[in-house]
């Protein structure tokens, strides 16, 4: 339809028309030109203070929404444990490009060793600490730890404060050599010393408490010192030789501080305990001074001999203590095999070890083939009483004295000990066989 309205006295008349469609209502507005020529138009709209308060809240509510993104541009909808019904649908435009490569390398990375392999999943659950690893084969104590890291042994290298631990070694002795001492003996245990070469790590049991002095000798800057006071050889070698600490070493000496060596060589008693197959050994002594037994006397005609005959009455065969599979407690030798056995037979509270002689044999097998003297590198014992002297005065009686009836009295105690042992063993195999010929 068309419409002309007439405008007032100062107004030029102007005329439009509106043509109605479905839907669309048809709206008014009034264009009038002034006097001046110019087109303006009157619109029925929104008072000017709401519309000055419409741009403010929209200006405001624009930067408090960047505040926010800018605030926190790693929040998650999924953290906000938002229920998916009540988003159904979440396009997230916001993406912090600071992240996008690294998060894009994890997922890739996780997807890779998902499809990889079942080892892999292994390698997530321990990153979860939900690991189960269990080896019984492994030593006791160390089951919950992958194999690969246990390191069961262990040995008296020295070793660097710096540099790469590859390095340290520039030589790994393959003999231990060990004396329990007090200083008045230094001369001589340097002697001794001397006759080992660098093929033997040097060990020493200090039961004077004296032990900077040994500095004096070049060869005791490298050697290994423990010092406790007042104690005995078989009690350091139980607690300090452990055969997972030796396990490095060949032979393992364990000799008292008296021996006079002068005729003799650790590497040739070495090359002879190899010859015969000795796993336990002692060398010979010189028969004019200190000898008490029969075996351990040096004979000058052979290398080495295994057998010899006592005094009538004191073997009741041939071939067991005191005439075969026998050395004495001075001077021993031992294989590394022959020491782990050895070692778990010492008891903790018998420390002088009187007795233990007469039971190596238990330890290697056939003993009176694998036990023997070696007589072409031979000692002499000194017989220098100073353990006898680390003793205490009771009774009236000097100190040597109450430490000589402790070694007789520990010697009953360990022959009963050992009987005993035997016989429960004995016992209750007697009692398996039975029962398992009952059924």
């Amino acid at each position: 339809m068309e419409r002309r309205f007439k405008g007032g006295p100062n107004k030029q008349h102007t005329s439009f028309n509106c043509h109605a469609a479905a839907h669309i209502s048809c709206g008014y507005t009034g264009t009038t030109v002034n006097r001046m020529g110019v087109l303006s138009r009157s619109m029925v709209s929104r008072k000017p203070n709401e519309t000055t308060r419409l741009i403010i809240t929209t200006f405001l509510g624009v930067a408090f929404g960047f505040f926010i993104g800018v605030s926190f541009p790693t929040l998650s909808l999924s953290k906000l444990n938002i229920s998916s019904t009540l988003i159904p649908s979440v396009d997230l435009s916001y993406i912090d490009t600071r992240k996008l490569s690294v998060s894009t390398e994890m997922a890739s990375n996780s997807w890779y060793s998902r499809k990889s392999s079942s080892n892999d999943a292994t390698q997530v659950q321990n990153l979860n600490g939900t690991s189960k690893i269990w080896i019984p084969s492994n030593p006791q104590g160390a089951e919950r730890l992958p194999s690969g890291i246990i390191a069961a042994e262990s040995d008296f290298y020295l070793r660097r404060l710096w540099g790469n631990p590859n390095e340290d070694l520039t030589r790994t002795p393959k003999y231990l050599v060990t004396f329990t001492v007090g200083y008045d003996q230094k001369k001589n245990i340097d002697a001794n010393v001397k006759k080992f070469s660098e093929n033997f790590t040097v060990l020493l049991f200090h039961y004077d408490g004296r032990v900077s002095e040994w500095d004096e000798f070049e060869w005791s800057k490298q050697a290994i010192h423990v010092s406790v006071r007042k104690q005995t050889k078989w009690w350091y070698a139980k607690r300090f030789l452990h055969p997972d600490i030796v396990a490095p070493y060949d032979y393992i000496f364990i000799w008292d501080e008296d021996l006079g060596v002068e005729h003799f060589n650790a590497e040739e008693y070495i090359k002879l305990v190899k010859k015969h197959g000795l796993e336990i050994s002692q060398p010979g002594l010189e028969p004019n001074k200190g000898l008490t037994w029969q075996m351990t006397k040096r004979r000058g005609d052979q290398e080495v001999h295994k057998i010899t005959e006592e005094k009538p009455g004191w073997c009741t065969d041939p071939h067991l203590p005191p005439c075969a599979a026998f050395v004495e407690i001075m001077a021993p030798v031992f294989s590394r095999n022959a020491w782990r056995c050895v070692w778990h037979m010492i008891q903790n509270d018998l420390v002088h070890g009187w007795g233990l002689d007469f039971a190596l044999r238990k330890c290697v097998e056939p003993a009176h083939e694998k036990i023997g003297v070696v007589d072409s590198q031979w000692i002499i014992h000194q017989t220098v009483p100073s353990l006898g002297n680390q003793g205490e005065s009771q009774n009236g009686k000097a100190p040597w004295q109450g430490v000589r009836e402790r070694c007789r009295k520990e010697w009953t105690m360990f022959q009963n000990r050992m009987t005993n042992a035997e016989d429960a063993y004995f016992r209750s195999k007697a009692i398996e066989s039975s029962n398992s010929t009952a059924h």
